[in-house]
């Protein structure tokens, strides 16, 4: 018999967002009448149609396929050419930042390459989590064996956890101590927080005196108005020494379903072996990538160029503008009945604490029961996290407006 992965047992209950799905749906097969007006405010999935660049991109890229001329099969897999380059161009050029398209490496989804990176990272790493976090980073680490055993707050032994709160507004300073790895997300899912251009200087002054590695989740960039907030850890002088930046079509394009992101790997950064010798780490995330992944479809691809077209900015631009529509009507909901708001300006999340009295699960199953919309606990991204819900503005302007209605009768 085969052995397992005993880290797996490490982890706490199920993954936050499947535990939501179980309890939504024993509450709708007890209450068929309520399910009937459930409204989803919890998990951050679009659901606003595609953008029309994407869909004719991905037409034309099928009847390519469809042609012994123009037929593709495997393709690089770093990603392809013409959309390495358009990234580099339009996402980090334009801002003044030189990154290379062989910097590039696209991938189906941000989230996945958040646990992919491990692959090429040792377990000796003390790995640096802000708490609440998006489970996604925690859970991996457990499950690649980079932590010790959970306690009863559901924090591992051997992670430093550093809390974001309301005294920081979310953002916390870098540790006395030092750590090796350091996760980072601005826009921050779930609190809705960005960070300065100090604050981002800080994190990364401190990573290079310690020879630390950031990687910086910046999934929501497009999200951002307010025009001195950065999009880009390398926009910070000295970041391309010590950080990896995930990023994520999801958001700005809507392809949560139709899956494509990519990292970006500076060919400067380095990592260090057991004897003390340091070596890039760009050739190594390369043979992962070669070696596991044949990259993503070139249909795909294509929609995914498609998105920096001029009319594919018009129609990513009204997709961001809707959402972030929903997240002011929220926000303002929320704030109207007395609650504490925090997010929902340069992201698509609110941050709201309960009433007092009101741990995060009673206050989900109070607005589940009460006025029959899902939102997030707190308590599932982190001890830091209990004491708040987060509502996702992923949603229609006609649901947005329906729950903002719905909220003037929670008890």
């Amino acid at each position: 018999m085969a052995y397992l992965n005993e880290n797996y047992l490490k982890l706490q209950a199920g993954y936050l967002f499947p535990e939501i799905a179980r309890r939504v749906r024993e509450f709708c097969e007890k209450n068929p009448k309520a399910a009937k007006r459930l409204i989803r405010c919890g998990i951050g999935d679009v659901t606003e149609p595609l953008p029309k660049a994407a869909i004719n991109a991905i037409k034309r890229a099928a009847d390519e396929l469809g042609h012994r001329e123009t037929f593709r099969g495997y393709g690089p897999e770093q990603g392809y050419e013409f959309l390495r380059s358009a990234i580099a161009q339009n996402d980090f050029r334009d801002r003044k930042v030189d990154i290379a398209p062989d910097e590039i490496f696209v991938s189906d989804g941000s989230k996945c390459d958040c646990g992919f990176i491990l692959d090429i990272l040792g377990d000796q790493n003390k790995v640096a989590i802000t708490d609440p976090v998006y489970p996604v980073y925690v859970d991996t680490n457990v499950m690649a064996g980079h932590t010790g055993a959970a306690r009863k707050d559901g924090s591992y032994e051997g992670v430093v956890y550093l809390p974001c709160t309301v005294e920081n507004n979310f953002v916390p300073a870098p540790p006395k101590e030092h750590v090796d790895l350091i996760y980072l997300c601005f826009p921050n899912n779930p609190t809705g927080a960005v960070a300065t251009r100090e604050q981002l200087a800080g994190w990364v002054d401190y990573a290079r005196q310690h020879d630390a590695l950031i990687l910086f989740d910046a999934a929501y960039e497009a999200y951002i108005s307010d025009p001195n907030i950065s999009h880009s850890i390398f926009e910070i002088e000295g970041a391309r020494d010590c950080a990896v930046e995930f990023r994520s079509f999801s958001k700005i394009g809507g392809f949560t379903g139709v899956r494509c992101g990519f990292t970006v790997m500076p060919k400067r950064l380095l990592a260090r072996t057991e004897s003390g010798k340091k070596l890039p780490l760009h050739p190594f995330w390369h043979r992962r990538w070669s070696t596991k992944a044949n990259s993503v479809s070139y249909p795909v691809q294509r929609a995914a160029e498609a998105l920096y077209s001029d009319e594919g900015r018009k129609q990513c631009r009204a997709l961001i503008e809707h959402y972030m529509g929903n997240a002011n009507i929220l926000r303002e909901a929320c704030a109207k009945i007395g609650l504490d708001v925090y997010g929902g300006t340069n992201a698509p999340y609110i941050w709201v604490r309960t009433p007092k009295g009101l741990t995060s699960w009673q206050m989900f199953d109070r607005m589940l029961c009460e006025i029959n919309v899902v939102v997030t606990p707190g308590a599932g991204f982190g001890a830091q996290g209990e004491g708040y819900v987060r509502i996702s503005a992923f949603n229609s302007r006609e649901n947005a407006e329906e729950v903002a209605r719905r909220l003037k009768e929670l008890k």
